[in-house]
């Protein structure tokens, strides 16, 4: 096998940002997975050069030279940045392969602009990717592993990639990726865990790790990218405890409120647990992941914000995770319970999330799509705020966009701003607070919520389109993507600022079909 310039680009977004909270946090946001590429590729004896874009880099810049072979790893929201690239670098006569979940989302649509687009990734895939490394047009290739890997390159051997970017801090607040378990136990409908088992990597590795960090840092921030931190709650902590002294390491994690009972925030403060990022999503709905029970409504409010507090008792910083929209919401209560909600757990953070269905993420896309709720809003927008590209099932556009602004205002007007830098303690919490409140998390979504409200009932090209009355792309979208990519516009390849937002239902009827019908013998002609 000859020895290949591979080139591995991480987009962190989708094109250049002056944000404030992104020049704090988004070199914070690495993904692990082309870290890992990275590594195997240089196992395997290749030239490795490594990116990863932040929105603060001149990006033509650091993509300069030549390769042979190119990753791309990119979330929905980046998708057309990362066609624009493979457009660019398929032309000089490189390789482009695509992972990570866009295209573990929408690969009928990625193929087209990839030579190879993956799923699953484990080592022996990307073995064969390398082996081959060849052009694949028009359509590339869908590739995926039977199942997640068993085991990832740690810490210590992925630390020449994470070192240079987590640099790109501004402060001295950097945070170190790390993940000891795949999959989720629980089924939300909306999330692309909900069908991957739960899957516990080698705590042999992470107790390594740890100890390699300890060494390198002063201070370490570590963030778990666990789909659901502790569901083997008992094993993780004895790891950790093993591994360091006592609160030696900062910690951040996503779990369930139901993995967060009092004994199990007591051992986690002790072991330097700082922040959490616990997922309530609805008033009506997703009782096992809150440990609420049967209680709905008010009853459910109640329950939970008792429980933030507590959490807020042991654990500093603390991010309560909502998606509005959902089947289950009706009228004007659910967005008054959640006001209801801050009022009584002033500390924590509203991270508000629209119902979107990012392409075959779950199953529950295909209910969405034969209904004709699906809109195929441009990739851009997918970002779970730009755009909701479910038409909501009881309320109208005009009611719903109301309803988001009006409770977007007042989770981030002064007098709520205020109460939660009173209520934080420690200046980190109280500082990144202030600094989402007031930037694109805050202020800079009320202000777009505002924007399309206005063009609700100004502009009719743009209702007929989140009505699915027609499926031509208003102008209002088409000159926010091409501001955003700026000249990487000029290489978006034809028609990829659009896509097929039925195509997981057309393969799933195709699939079905081809597994249900006879075999039919070949007709030979003599």
């Amino acid at each position: 096998m000859r020895r290949l310039k591979i080139t591995i680009l991480d987009l962190l977004t989708k094109g250049p940002t002056n944000s404030l909270y992104a020049r704090v946090m988004n070199q914070n946001l690495a993904s692990i997975m082309p870290q890992v590429v990275a590594v195997w590729c240089e196992e395997m004896g290749h030239d490795v050069r490594f990116v990863c874009y932040t929105g603060l880099e001149d990006l033509s810049s650091e993509l300069q030279g030549d390769a042979d072979l190119m990753f791309i790893t990119a979330f929905t929201r980046s998708a057309q940045l990362a066609y624009a690239i493979s457009n660019q670098f398929r032309q000089q006569g490189t390789v482009t392969v695509l992972g990570g979940p866009h295209a573990r989302c929408y690969p009928q649509d990625a193929v087209q602009y990839f030579d190879y687009v993956l799923g699953f990734t484990d080592k022996a895939l990307i073995e064969d990717v390398i082996r081959d490394c060849e052009p694949h047009r028009p359509m590339g290739q869908q590739l995926s592993a039977a199942q997640q890997p068993r085991e990832l390159p740690g810490v210590k051997e992925r630390w020449k990639f994470i070192e240079p970017t987590i640099d790109k801090a501004p402060t001295s607040f950097k945070v170190v990726p790390m993940i000891g378990s795949m999959g989720c136990p629980y089924t939300c409908g909306f999330c692309i865990d909900a069908t991957i088992d739960y899957q516990q990597l080698s705590f042999d590795q992470i107790r390594e790790d740890l100890r390699f960090l300890l060494a390198k840092m002063d201070r370490p921030c570590v963030a778990w990218h666990d789909p659901n931190f502790g569901v083997s709650f008992n094993q993780y902590m004895g790891v950790i405890e093993d591994a360091i002294p006592p609160d030696s390491i900062d910690f951040i994690a996503e779990s369930t409120l139901s993995i967060l009972s009092e004994p199990h925030l007591k051992r986690m403060q002790k072991n330097g647990f700082k922040a959490v990022l616990p997922g309530i999503e609805s008033w009506y709905d997703h009782a096992d992941k809150s440990s609420s029970g049967r209680r709905t409504g008010l009853e459910k409010v109640r329950h939970i914000a008792d429980h933030i507090n507590l959490v807020h008792q042991y654990i500093p910083y603390t991010q309560s995770n909502f998606v509005l929209g959902l089947d289950s919401d009706e009228g004007p209560e659910p967005f008054e319970l959640t006001k209801e909600f801050l009022k009584r757990a002033p500390g924590t953070f509203p991270a508000f999330s629209l119902l979107s269905a990012f392409g075959q993420a779950s199953p529950f896309n295909l209910d969405l799509q034969r209904e004709g709720r699906v809109l195929p809003f441009p990739f851009h927008f997918l970002d779970n705020n730009k755009a909701m590209n479910v038409r909501p099932k009881n309320y109208t556009w005009p009611e719903f966009y109301d309803h988001v602004i009006d409770l977007t205002q007042y989770a981030f007007s002064w007098p709520r701003i205020s109460r939660r830098l009173f209520t934080n303690k420690g200046w980190i919490p109280k500082w990144l607070n202030m600094v989402r409140g007031v930037s694109s998390e805050g202020f800079g979504r009320l202000r777009y919520h505002k924007t399309i409200r206005r063009k609700l009932d100004s502009d009719l090209a743009l209702r007929r389109y989140v009505e699915g009355e027609t499926n031509v792309l208003p102008e209002f979208y088409e000159a926010k993507v091409k501001k955003k990519l700026g000249h990487f516009w000029d290489v978006l390849p034809q028609g990829a600022l659009s896509h097929d937002h039925t195509a997981y239902l057309k393969s799933h009827v195709n699939e079905t079909q081809t597994h249900s019908e006879p075999s039919i013998p070949a007709v030979v002609e003599t």
